[in-house]
C-alpha cells in the first residue's frame, strides 16, 4: 500500500504543482484582460468554449499516442515507444495545420453564431483568430507533454508548461496595455506598451506557446530517455499505431466534442441573459479551476501508472492504482470545494471590480462548491480508465450526463433563475457524472480491454 501511494505521489506532485502554478498565472492573465472592462472579459469568455473544443481534439490525439507509449514501456518495448513518438511528431504537423485552418475560418462568423452583442463581436472574433493561428504549436506542446508524462517524466512538462504561462504574462504586460510610466521606489520608469488590448492577450498566448513547443522538440531530440527521437531511427506511420490512436482518440474526441457543443449551447443561453452574466460566468469558471486542476495532476499519474501496469500484465496492480488515485481526487476536490465556498467573493475580485459581476460570480461559485468532490472522482477515474485503453466509457458517461442532465436543466432553469439556474444544473450534472464513473471503475470490466489488436 505504501509503495503504491509513493509511486502515485512521485508522478503526481510535479503535475499538481504545474497545474496550481498554471492556475495562478491564468488568474493574473484573466485579471489583466479584466482590467480592460466587462466587454473585454466577455469577448474572451465568449470564445472559451470553442477554444476548449479544439483543445479537446488535441487532447484526444495526445491520449491516442501517449497511452500507447505507457503500455509499450510497461511491456519493456522501448523501440515501439520511440516509434509511436516519431509518428506523433508527424501527426502534429498534419493535424495541427488542418484544425488551425478550420479555426481561422470559423473565427469570422463565430461571435454572431453565439449570439454576442454587436459591441463584443469584433474583439471576440480577432481574439479567436489569433489563438487559431497558434493551434499547431498548442497541439505539439500538448502531445509531447503527454508522451513525456506517460514515459514517467512529469518534471520536464511541469517546467516547460510553467514557462508558457510566465512568458504569457510578461508578453501580456507589454502587448495589452499602451505605453505608460510606472513609479518604482520613488522613480518614474517609462514602460513600452503596444496597447493592443484583447488582441495583445491572444498574441501573447500564441507566441509563448510557440516558443515552448520548440523547447519540447529540443528535449525530445536532445535528452536521453526511453522516447528520445533520433534521425537515424525515425519511423513513418504504422497501421497498428494509427488504429490504436483511432480506438483511443476517437471516443475521447467525441467526449470533448459532446462537452464542448453542450458548453457552446450553454454559452448561447448565458449570452441571452446579458453581458454581466457572460463576464461573471467566465470569471467563475476561471476561479473554479483552482479546485480541479490539482485533481488533473493526479489523473496524469493514474493514466501513466495504469497504462504501464496494464502493459506489464499486472491487472491487480492496475486496479489498485485506479482506485487509489480516484479517492485521492475526491479528497483534493473536497478541500478545493471548501476553498471555493469560503473565498468565493475574493476569488472573483481578483479579476473584476464590477460589483454586479462580483456578486453574481461569488453566488454561482458557492453553488458548484458542493459538487466538487464528485467532480474530482470523474476527473481522476477518467484518467485511470484511459490508461487501460477505455475511452468509450468516459464518452458515453459524458454524453448521457451533459445532455441528459446539464443541458436539460439549464434550459428549464435559466429563464427563471438566470445564471444561478445554469450553475445549479452544472452542479447536478457533475454529481451524476462522478457517481457513474466510480461505479464503472469498481465494476472492473475495463481490465479486460486489449489496446493492441489487429
Amino acid at each position: 500500500m505504501r509503495d503504491t501511494m509513493g509511486a502515485v505521489l512521485l508522478l503526481a506532485w510535479p503535475a499538481i504543482v504545474e497545474q496550481l502554478m498554471i492556475t495562478l498565472v491564468q488568474y493574473v492573465d484573466t485579471a489583466m484582460v479584466g482590467s480592460l472592462g466587462s466587454a473585454a472579459t466577455a469577448a474572451v469568455g465568449l470564445t472559451a468554449s470553442t477554444t476548449w473544443l479544439f483543445g479537446g481534439m488535441f487532447n484526444a490525439a495526445s491520449i491516442g499516442f501517449s497511452v500507447q507509449v505507457a503500455q509499450h514501456l510497461g511491456a519493456s518495448r522501448e523501440k515501439s515507444a520511440r516509434d509511436v513518438a516519431w509518428q506523433a511528431l508527424g501527426f502534429v504537423g498534419i493535424f495541427g495545420l488542418l484544425l488551425g485552418s478550420i479555426a481561422v475560418a470559423l473565427s469570422f462568423p463565430l461571435p454572431a453564431l453565439l449570439g454576442a452583442e454587436a459591441a463584443v463581436r469584433p474583439q471576440a472574433s480577432l481574439y479567436f483568430r489569433i489563438i487559431a493561428c497558434a493551434m499547431p504549436f498548442t497541439l505539439g506542446a500538448n502531445m509531447f507533454s503527454a508522451i513525456l508524462r506517460c514515459a514517467g517524466d512529469t518534471k520536464t512538462p511541469m517546467v516547460l508548461n510553467l514557462m508558457i504561462n510566465v512568458l504569457n504574462v510578461v508578453l501580456n504586460f507589454c502587448l495589452i496595455y499602451p505605453a505608460r510610466t510606472l513609479t518604482l521606489f520613488g522613480f518614474s520608469v517609462p514602460v513600452w506598451g503596444a496597447g493592443w488590448g484583447v488582441a495583445g492577450a491572444a498574441f501573447a498566448s500564441g507566441c509563448s506557446t510557440a516558443v515552448v513547443f520548440f523547447l519540447f522538440l529540443l528535449v525530445m531530440f536532445r535528452r536521453r530517455s526511453p522516447v528520445q527521437l533520433k534521425w537515424k531511427q525515425r519511423c513513418g506511420f504504422q497501421r497498428e499505431c494509427l488504429l490504436a490512436v483511432w480506438r483511443l482518440g476517437l471516443p475521447a474526441a467525441l467526449e470533448r466534442a459532446t462537452l464542448c457543443v453542450a458548453q457552446i449551447v450553454i454559452t448561447a443561453v448565458i449570452t441571452g441573459i446579458g453581458t454581466v452574466a457572460v463576464a461573471a460566468n467566465h470569471l467563475a469558471v476561471t476561479a473554479e479551476s483552482i479546485s480541479y486542476l490539482p485533481a488533473s495532476g493526479v489523473a496524469v499519474a493514474g493514466t501513466t501508472l495504469v497504462g504501464q501496469t496494464m502493459g506489464a500484465g499486472r491487472k491487480d496492480l492496475a486496479r489498485r492504482f485506479a482506485r487509489m488515485v480516484s479517492w485521492m481526487g475526491i479528497a483534493i476536490m473536497t478541500l478545493g470545494g471548501a476553498v471555493l465556498f469560503a473565498f468565493a467573493p475574493q476569488l472573483i475580485m481578483i479579476f473584476s471590480k464590477d460589483p454586479e459581476v462580483i456578486s453574481l460570480g461569488a453566488q454561482v461559485l458557492r453553488i458548484v462548491a458542493f459538487a466538487e468532490p464528485l467532480f474530482g472522482a470523474s476527473i481522476v477515474a477518467s484518467g485511470a480508465l484511459r490508461g487501460a485503453g477505455d475511452s468509450k466509457g468516459p464518452f458515453y458517461i459524458s454524453l448521457a450526463t451533459m445532455w441528459g442532465v446539464r443541458i436539460t436543466l439549464s434550459l428549464l432553469l435559466a429563464g427563471q433563475l438566470g445564471l444561478v439556474g445554469v450553475w445549479l444544473a452544472m452542479a447536478a450534472e457533475l454529481c451524476a457524472r462522478g457517481l457513474i464513473f466510480m461505479v464503472r471503475l469498481y465494476r472492473g470490466k475495463w481490465l479486460e480491454i486489449s489496446l493492441f489488436r489487429s
